[in-house]
């Protein structure tokens, strides 16, 4: 019995709905506005995680950069001045390399340039070729894998040859499925012999490792080296559980490498791979509480919008409430049928901006180069979020109307 009363309150909202059409699809379009919203960035949201994961998982938990911190604010008498750190140089990079000995890989490496343009014959790349300068130790240390060729050798390293190991991506624009070991190719002015293509990893969030080319440190230091650039060097110890001691130890070495007084603090950084992931991740945490807010705000106007359009049914429906409890409808069954009717045009808009959101948020993380995903977690909540927002919007209207007097409700015209 229950469940056909339940039914038949269902057919008499839809009934009501399409019967107050505009206003109705209104409201509904405003719901799926904010849930759009909601889904929508928290998809592309989730997909950018997943793919800062991938595209960082190779870095392994086992690997730490120390970098130049670049620019800090510090305070003085005279009230904030900026302090510049000076770039890590090749001697300081090369010294630490010599006098650190904790059983590690280490790697001395510095971009030349993110602008970058490659050719072959009559094909070119796009300017966004990361050109980065680097020793034999780089591929291992910073998680890279030789798919066809070999590595730098130390000896080209030393002398600076123009030879050059390319990214998958690079080799499938100048050179197709062809094979281009020993070819050579125009980085700038200069051409460079290609001894290497690295294993595809993939894109994500802008960023492709198949897009590197890497040449040979000293060759950085004969042709882009200027006073602005700042060498990186790359550890990778034998266990996850050494990397904070190799750390402490790479920390005190390369404070007398930059000559960093005692009690100062260090003027470079040493950071995990795990913490670069935790870095980006973190803000994307901003991305999720501004994507909530601006949902809450729209679902806020669509329960005014709601609650508006439910009181005037109330009021148009005022006739039949009184016939329906002139005829035994009891006060439980009209506010159920209003309350059904709040809920039902919720669930129809939340239904509708899930399948935006989930189209939103896939559409850009594709242009980014993620991969599609559907989030069944944000469609449950969307589910529970339109229930919660059409039992507030419709309660009142739904109580009003169980509350009207039979006789009262018959007189009205």
């Amino acid at each position: 019995m229950k469940l056909r009363q339940l039914r038949e309150n269902i057919v008499i909202a839809w009934r009501s709905i399409k019967g107050q059409l505009l206003r109705t699809v209104l409201t509904i379009f405003i719901i799926a506005l904010g849930i759009m919203s909601l889904v929508g960035m928290l998809t592309a949201i989730d997909v950018l995680k997943q793919t800062i994961n991938d595209n960082f998982a190779f870095l392994g938990a086992n690997t730490f950069t120390i970098r130049n911190k670049g620019f800090k604010v510090q305070f003085s008498n005279n009230g904030q001045r900026p302090k510049k750190h000076s770039v890590i140089t090749y001697e300081q990079a090369m010294q630490f390399k010599n006098d650190y000995l904790f059983p590690s890989a280490v790697s001395v490496s510095a971009i030349a340039t993110r602008a970058g343009v490659i050719k072959h014959a009559s094909k070119k790349t796009n300017p966004n070729i990361i050109i980065t300068g680097c020793d034999e130790n780089y591929l291992d240390a910073s998680g890279f894998e030789i798919q066809e060729g070999r590595n730098f050798t130390p000896e080209e390293v030393q002398t600076g040859r123009n030879v050059t190991v390319i990214g998958a991506e690079i080799k499938k624009n100048l050179f197709g499925n062809n094979d281009c070991v020993d070819q050579e190719i125009s980085i700038g002015p200069k051409r460079y012999t290609i001894i290497g293509v690295l294993v595809g990893k993939g894109a994500g969030i802008g960023i492709s490792n198949d897009r590197s080319v890497l040449i040979s440190l000293n060759n950085l230091r004969q042709n882009y080296k200027n006073d602005k650039t700042s060498f990186a060097i790359t550890v990778k110890v034998g266990q996850a559980e050494l990397v904070d001691p190799g750390i402490e130890e790479a920390t005190g070495i390369f404070r007398i490498c930059r000559s960093d007084l005692p009690g100062r603090e260090s003027s470079f950084e040493v950071v995990k791979s795990d913490s670069i992931i935790n870095e980006l991740l973190g803000m994307t945490a901003y991305i999720s509480i501004g994507s909530v807010v601006i949902a809450v705000i729209t679902l806020f106007g669509a329960l005014i919008g709601l609650l508006n359009i439910m009181l005037v049914s109330v009021t148009e429906r005022t006739r039949e409430i009184g016939v329906r409890k002139a005829i035994g409808a009891t006060r439980r069954s009209i506010a159920l049928q209003f309350l059904i009717e709040a809920i039902l045009i919720c669930q129809l808009g939340g239904a509708l901006g899930v399948v935006m959101g989930i189209a939103i948020g896939n559409l850009l993380t594709l242009l980014f180069g993620g991969s599609f995903i559907i989030p069944w977690n944000w469609i449950i909540t969307a589910v529970i979020v339109c229930f919660v927002v059409g039992v507030i919007s419709g309660f009142y209207p739904a109580l009003r109307a169980s509350k009207l007097d039979p006789v009262e409700s018959l007189r009205y015209e």
